[in-house]
């Protein structure tokens, strides 16, 4: 982040308050500006919010971190603006362990630092927040400094109010000392590790944040189907479908939580397709793959696999319900108590057992499935079937196998369930009428002591749902 210096006087010279990235532009700052710039604001009253609804559980989350590493010195970094070119930057988002920690989400401050300072006797930690408070207007950095000035971005929030707000103390970033020995997150193993663990179950805000970030992409979702004639008709139509859904995530949530796959014929093939600047054409199918990240930063992860022209060919609905027969035995198999892999081992038997059926393997299924000697299957579904999913849409990616892929399903834990079968436009292993297909339909998961409960059932499913609501909808 860029500063305008330290002087404590508006009266500097226009060649003092010029940033070096920017001299060569900068139209200077009489001396009529300087001396009447600080002159003529209202007052700002200082208020002091109440504190947000995930304070308490970001306190308790603190105090997990804090015992997990008694005398310790830790270091939460938010991050930095990353240029996107020359002079200007992506939009800002924390880093997902700095906000889960603080509950500071799509406000947060580029390069604020969170510090776990280790009390005196080793009880504990004093926690800290550390970042750019908001320049006082008789300072040059509020009109001449376009990364952070007031006069360039906005209000910047205040020590006193953040404080309040996130139920966290509060200091200038200036005053943060970084030391040796001092564990410093995504530098530190264990400390990246932990905190990723510690995303693996959910509390009741975190759910009910994913509850929200689905139900804003259903929406999402609605509106696609909705505009399919304009998709259509349109020469890009993949962006389009980007683009009436990066509208329905900016208007009820922060942003989308990863790029959008807008894949139409063949393109559905290419499992992360995002340059999305193909056609639309009725006939074909297109595979979308999209979430909403909401303000605090929860995302939802869903796909849905439509018949352009809003019904099914034979082959087509043959391969989606397929999927989809593989998708239900994977929530079938997902249980309290048993292995997370599971999951992925109850659609991959569907998989095998079909596309043998459909003569598609040299060998049978069962050969298919022998871990060591088999795979042939896997050639046309080769990702997983499932992923946690959070405050990052491949939420926990630190954590250790034992935890995450050979770890054992709890109560708490939200995650995945996405199988697919893709046959590429030019795979001859395949029959004619099967290539350029691809199916994926991916549902948000949320597990509880009863069993598994589908946050995103209410999107339609199965084949003649998804018909019946392109009839709906796009009519």
């Amino acid at each position: 982040m860029s500063t305008s210096g330290d002087s404590d006087t508006i009266a500097q010279t226009d060649a003092e308050t010029t940033t070096s990235t920017s001299t060569n532009r900068r139209q200077p700052y009489g001396q009529g500006f300087l001396d009447t710039i600080s002159e003529g604001w209202a007052e700002r009253p200082e208020t002091t919010p109440p504190a947000r609804a995930q304070a308490a559980y970001t306190a308790a989350r603190r105090d997990a971190v804090s015992a997990a590493f008694p005398g310790k010195r830790l270091v939460v970094p938010a991050g930095e603006l990353k240029q996107r070119s020359n002079d200007t930057d992506y939009p800002f988002r924390a880093h997902s362990a700095f906000s889960h920690l603080t509950g500071w989400a799509s406000d947060a401050e580029p390069g604020s630092v969170l510090v776990f300072e280790p009390r005196a006797g080793g009880e504990g930690h004093d926690v800290t927040l550390f970042f750019r408070e908001r320049a006082d207007r008789t300072t040059a950095e509020f009109y001449s400094d376009a990364s952070v000035g007031e006069f360039w971005i906005g209000p910047r929030p205040a020590l006193a109010g953040v404080a309040a707000d996130l139920g966290l103390a509060t200091a200038h970033i200036d005053d943060v000392e970084l030391r040796d020995g001092d564990l410093v997150l995504d530098e530190d193993d264990d400390l990246t590790r932990f905190v990723s663990e510690l995303r693996l179950v959910k509390d009741e805000y975190e759910i009910a944040q994913m509850e929200l970030a689905v139900q804003v992409t259903a929406r999402g979702f609605d509106d696609i189907v909705a505009n399919l004639p304009g998709i259509v008709a349109h020469p890009r139509g993949e962006r389009i479908v980007e683009g009436v859904f990066h509208q329905r995530a900016r208007s009820d949530g922060n942003a989308v939580g990863y790029d959008t796959i807008a894949a139409s014929g063949p393109h559905a093939c290419y499992l992360h397709w995002t340059r999305n600047d193909g056609s639309v054409v009725p006939g074909d199918l297109i595979l979308i793959d999209a979430g909403v990240e909401v303000d605090s930063l929860y995302t939802a992860d869903i796909t849905r696999t439509l018949p352009v022209s809003g019904r099914f060919t034979d082959i087509q609905r043959k391969v989606y319900e397929t999927v989809r027969e593989a998708a239900d035995a994977a929530f079938a198999a997902a249980k309290p108590g048993v292995r997370f892999r599971s999951v992925h081992e109850a659609a991959m038997q569907v998989i095998a057992a079909r596309v043998a059926e459909w003569g598609l393997l040299p060998v049978t299924a069962e050969e298919a499935l022998v871990p060591d000697t088999g795979g042939h299957h896997r050639r046309y579904m080769v990702h997983g079937t499932s992923h946690h999913l959070g405050i990052d849409v491949h939420d926990c990616a630190q954590a250790r196998r034992d935890m995450y892929y050979d770890g054992v399903l709890e109560p708490g834990m939200v995650f995945t369930i996405e199988p697919g079968l893709y046959f590429q436009i030019d795979d001859i292993t395949v029959p004619e009428e099967y290539r350029g297909i691809g199916v994926r339909i991916e549902d948000d998961i949320l597990m509880t002591a009863a069993g598994p409960v589908n946050l995103s059932a209410s999107i339609p499913r199965t084949a003649d749902e998804v018909e019946a609501w392109i009839a709906r909808l796009s009519a």
